[in-house]
């Protein structure tokens, strides 16, 4: 533990200029962020590092309300098809390029049309850009989007220099310049990612902190240990595992908030060469079997002490959108192994799963592997870093992967663009007309009671399909020094560092 310690302490020293006696935050990661551009970027981390770099059009409450960032307000026209904002003025991003209405259009634009964005799927409504003046913007859609307000709360609406993305292109993530409070200043790779704050921000005084930095350590344990070496200063989803000992420990404060996403298993039955295989295009009944033989309850007491929820839905079954039709299955091995001989596999079948290379990911998939090993589905895993796993997901070099999503507060953010052909993040490469005409349909209307029947029918469908094999939905733990103060916990995980200050040791 002593060298860990110690290199963080030397990785820490030569990373930001600033001066004596600044408050520097650092914060552990559990994984490594994929590239730093918003319009190309998945990962839970790099979010949690653009809450601090790129501001948003729109941003949320703890309670998940949409409330001004830098929009200052907004309004649609009678038939929903047009969405007008004002745009709050004096704002700067980060290499001195003016924030304005012109700024906007060109990351609308950039979200759509740049070839490497994952955005394309979240904005496909905008058939139209409108600049009205210096500080107005009019966006007009095709159709109703209910879930636009939301998307622009999220990747889709971070502003970045329209300079430095021109001038970068698809390469503009090595150096990423926004609007947030903290600029950039460096990253390496696998070690860490280091922010200074922006003197010219335009909430400065909401910023208590010279810079912050991320350090990815994907070892629980071994994060928790730097937290109370005084290493770090806070780290994000404390394992379960360990919070009895945080807890205990006087001189750290632990957070909660129940998460809005999903973990599971999610299938190749569709990206390329390797959805060729038993569990892939034509594997919906393997897919089945799998799922029985999990006892998700168990996962959720074994690995997690009970603090997450077992679930088999994008949605947790305490969302108003939960298809009630659809409840939770128990295990039941007896009917895994009558699939199995369904499909042709009597003698059982092999799968191999990737799985991101960290403690508590690695044990639920060994519990996974004992389960589904009792039904004769043979299980070998892949441990793999999580950014390049997601690659290989990406690409469709896999089989399987144990993989999850933060959420959304829109419930279209859990699952448009993971179910409909050709979405931004469709890894599984499934495809049904149905299934895209409903949840199509499903964007088209703010009336909930329309939206849930519209998902509780596609989740008809992808209960027989199983593109992805849904088990549970986490509680985000954080682990703060004492000396954090100020910090508030939100439902989608982000660490938002207004008011957020460091006390005298």
């Amino acid at each position: 533990m002593t060298a860990i310690r110690l290199s963080l302490a030397a990785a820490l020293l030569g990373a930001t200029a600033l001066g004596a006696g600044a408050q520097e935050l650092r914060i552990g990661l559990n994984e490594d962020p994929d590239i730093l551009d918003p319009d190309q970027s998945r990962t839970f981390v790099g979010r949690i590092v653009y809450t601090a770099l790129c501001d948003k059009l729109v941003d949320i409450t703890p309670e998940l309300e949409l409330i001004p960032q830098l929009a200052t307000e907004w309004s649609w026209n009678d038939d929903a098809t047009q969405l007008t904002m004002q745009l709050r003025e004096g704002v700067t991003f980060h290499d001195g390029t003016p924030f304005d209405a012109e700024a906007v259009a060109a990351n609308i634009d950039r979200s759509q049309n740049l070839e490497e964005s994952r955005r394309k799927s979240e904005l496909t409504s905008i058939t139209n850009v409108e600049v009205l003046g210096d500080h107005e913007i009019r966006f007009d859609l095709d159709t109703p989007d209910a879930t636009l307000l939301a998307q622009l709360a999220d990747r889709a609406g971070m502003m970045i220099s329209p300079t430095a993305a021109e001038e970068a292109g698809a390469d503009f993530g090595l150096e990423p310049i926004c609007s947030g409070p903290f600029s950039f200043v460096e990253r390496v790779a696998q070690d860490r990612i280091v922010l200074e704050a922006f003197p010219e921000y335009w909430n400065a005084e909401e910023i208590m902190l010279a810079g912050v930095t991320y350090l990815p350590i994907p070892d629980t344990t071994v994060r928790l240990a730097n937290l109370q070496s005084g290493d770090l200063d806070m780290i994000e989803r404390l394992a379960a595992t360990d919070l009895a000992a945080a807890e205990g420990d006087s001189s750290i404060t632990v957070e909660r908030a129940t998460s809005l996403g999903y973990d599971g298993m999610t299938f190749n039955v569709g990206n390329g060469d390797r959805a060729d295989n038993p569990f892939g295009a034509d594997g919906k009944l393997l897919r089945q079997a799998l799922s029985a033989a999990i006892d998700r309850a168990a996962i959720s007491q074994v690995v997690f002490n009970g603090v997450t929820t077992p679930g088999n839905q994008q949605y947790s079954p305490e969302s108003p959108f939960y298809a009630a039709d659809y409840p939770v299955p128990g295990r039941d091995v007896e009917r895994a192994r009558e699939l199995l001989a369904e499909a042709g596999y009597e003698d059982g079948v092999d799968l191999e799963v990737q799985v991101p290379n960290d403690p508590v990911n690695q044990q639920v998939m060994q519990v996974i592997q004992s389960m589904a090993g009792e039904a004769g589905i043979r299980i070998s895993l892949q441990s793999k870093e999580f950014a390049t796993m997601l690659a290989d997901q990406t690409a469709g070099d896999y089989t399987a992967s144990l993989v999850g999503w933060s959420g959304r507060v829109d419930p279209d953010g859990n699952i448009h663009q993971f179910m409909t052909t050709n979405g931004g993040i469709n890894d599984s490469g499934y495809s049904n007309e149905e299934v895209d005409r409903l949840l199509n349909e499903a964007r088209q209307t703010n009336e909930t009671e329309e939206r849930k029947a519209l998902y509780a029918e596609a989740r008809g469908i992808l209960n027989e399909d199983l593109p992805i094999v849904y088990l549970w939905h986490d509680t985000w733990l954080w682990a703060l020094s004492d000396r954090v103060q100020g910090f508030v916990p939100y439902p989608d995980g982000m660490i938002r560092l207004e008011g957020v200050s460091l006390a005298e040791n």
